[in-house]
């Protein structure tokens, strides 16, 4: 049997496919719009992600930098920050809980 109809988007079979479809590349571009690939096995971040996982403003990072409270690379005009310097400052940092 030859069946030559046209499937379209709004065909009620094929809509909710095209709706996952949709849905699964939104997710997948907002993946990709913040992933930073390791170089040499370390990530770097930039100040609006050290902002983000600190939760400080945007001053408080430049105080942190001016005071050298935080290790940073300058290059090119950009800063930027090692992720595993991040982490072992906020574990430096770390207090216990007193039980």
């Amino acid at each position: 049997m030859n069946d030559n109809r046209v499937i379209t988007a709004d065909d009620g079979r094929i809509a909710p496919v095209l709706q996952a479809l949709k849905k699964a590349t939104k997710n997948a571009e907002r993946l990709t719009e913040n992933y930073h690939p390791p170089f040499a096995g370390e990530r770097y971040l930039t100040d609006k992600e050290v902002i983000a996982l600190l939760k400080v403003s945007r001053r408080t990072l430049q105080e942190y930098r001016t005071g050298r409270k935080i290790p940073f690379i300058l290059f090119g005009g950009k800063v930027l920050y090692r992720e595993t310097d991040i982490k072992k400052l906020l574990a430096e940092n770390f207090r216990k809980a007193i039980p």
